[in-house]
């Protein structure tokens, strides 16, 4: 049953409605339950939350005792970006692999999963997917969370996204508006730019989230990037021409918009979470997502002062804090009707597997004998940018271990990282694990060293694949989710 705290009055109450926090541990703490009982009407998981499937079907039950129409949401692309399955690695390929395939059936039979597995812990709400057009192939934070490079693909994918995960209830979260798919900054880090004409954006970058509104997407999340063609002045998470104008009024969206979090460096390293905060509401948000970094009370009563703090100052009109505080709670009340309505769907465990299989492209196959002698796999492994985070494994070494007992790994980077490799694996075949080889110059030169030596190595890339293939045998997964390494495993060693 929901409850309120005695004395908590409307204004306070909106103020904390439009909060998504994040907090530490796998049991909510005291702070947190406190606060729901004031108002607070969502919360956001994240790996550090999440030990198993019974663990956070308990967390969540726990939430929900104390606000029974609580939103409970996750950062869960599945793929490389992965809160479920944060320490094994995802049971679903990324959407890069996904646009690989293109199949959209199959695009909205992995979501719908996916969709019925959050729904089946607790979950209702997924800041996903990503409909970024990644247009760049030297972005740091996008790359293979994107469907791919072409709009009309990534809008159709995306579009059967949304559809497939609100199948099972779950609502979907369409991101980064207007598109962060063209930026050569990681916001995590600092406010990236793009300069491109209107005209361009309209073509290529809102065409997936044209496509998401029509799916009926129930969320959109802003990105935190200065788009100088729609407003010279504010990134998009702080524009009201670009989330009330755009968004809102071209767009025609009436949906809850989400901010990216809110103590990324783009937005905390220039105005602050508090003004940053005011802002977002002020143009046109309706829902602060923070927690990924800063995860405690002190955090959320900061928040919830300064929003009220604006309103008190004519900053920040009243209506339109309430008007935010509405549009979260209707979507609490379309998650527990869409909950109840839709009969749970049998589970598809092999949907993930066989769409990995599906995205492999393999360059040298023909040529290619299977290996029956345990291989050594090298992992060239670059610094994971922090959406993706560097606790989740990733690679094939795992899955060839499986099937080639006695296989053994080591991990490489950095200018000696092919020296290494060779002097590491002796005499046996090398498999080399690759991510992004085109955005890392040293770990291109370590494969030339490799393969001067040893052409007989295999070559795996688990990033985008925009090198030019090479080595024995060239496999690109598209994503270096869990199902990712097995497929590739299995060609491999001819499984």
């Amino acid at each position: 049953m929901t409850t309120f705290a005695s004395g908590t009055d409307t204004l306070t109450r909106d103020a904390l409605t439009v909060l998504q926090p994040g907090f530490t541990g796998t049991t909510a703490p005291d702070w947190l339950l406190r606060r729901l009982g004031e108002g607070l009407a969502s919360v956001g998981l994240f790996g550090r939350n999440i030990t198993s499937a019974e663990q956070l079907s308990a967390l969540t039950a726990q939430l929900r005792a104390e606000r029974d129409d609580v939103l409970v949401a996750i950062d869960e692309e599945g793929g490389d970006v992965t809160r479920l399955e944060v320490r094994t690695g995802s049971s679903f390929p990324g959407n890069n692999a996904l646009g690989a395939v293109d199949d959209v059936d199959l695009t909205r039979e992995v979501a719908a999963e996916l969709g019925r597995r959050l729904a089946a812990c607790g979950v209702n709400l997924n800041w996903a997917p990503s409909a970024d057009v990644n247009s760049n192939p030297a972005n740091p934070v996008i790359g293979v969370r994107s469907f791919g490079a072409e709009p009309a693909l990534v809008a159709r994918h995306t579009a059967a996204y949304v559809t497939g995960l609100q199948s099972a209830g779950v609502a979907a979260c369409t991101k980064h508006f207007p598109g962060h798919g063209d930026t050569a900054v990681d916001s995590h880090h600092a406010l990236p730019r793009i300069d491109v004409p209107a005209d361009v954006l309209s073509a290529r970058e809102l065409a997936p989230f044209h496509a998401a509104i029509t799916a009926g997407t129930r969320a959109v999340m802003s990105a935190h990037i200065l788009v100088p063609a729609l407003d010279p002045d504010r990134p998009a998470t702080l524009s009201h021409r670009i989330l009330t104008g755009l968004l809102r009024r071209e767009l025609g969206y009436d949906g809850l918009i989400v901010t990216d979090g809110m103590e990324m460096r783009a937005i905390a390293g220039t105005y602050g979470i508090e003004r940053g905060s005011v802002l977002a509401i002020a143009a046109g948000a309706d829902a602060i997502c923070v927690g990924g970094g800063l995860a405690d009370d002190e955090t959320v009563r900061r928040l919830r002062d300064a929003l009220v703090a604006a309103v008190h100052s004519g900053e920040l009109p009243e209506a339109r804090l309430a008007e935010a505080a509405d549009r979260v709670r209707s979507l609490a009340g379309w998650t527990s009707t869409a909950k109840a309505a839709r009969p749970q769907p049998a589970p598809d465990t092999e949907v993930g597997l066989r769409a990995a299989r599906r995205a492999l492209r393999l360059t040298g196959a023909d040529a290619f004998t299977p290996l029956t002698d345990p291989p050594y796999v090298a992992a060239l492994t670059p610094v994971a940018n922090i959406a993706v985070g560097d606790e989740t494994p990733w690679g094939v070494a795992a899955e060839l271990f499986r099937l080639l007992p006695g296989t053994e790994t080591g991990t490489f980077s950095g200018e000696d990282a092919g020296l290494a490799t060779l002097a590491a694996a002796g005499p046996r075949r090398i498999v080399a694990v690759v991510r992004d080889e085109h955005r890392h110059p040293w770990m291109a030169a370590a494969l030339d060293t490799v393969l001067r030596s040893r052409p007989d190595t295999v070559v795996i890339e688990m990033g985008l694949p925009q090198a030019p293939p090479r080595g024995a045998l060239h496999i690109a997964t598209h994503g270096a989710a869990r199902v990712c390494g097995r497929a590739a495993a299995e060609i491999i060693a001819g499984a």
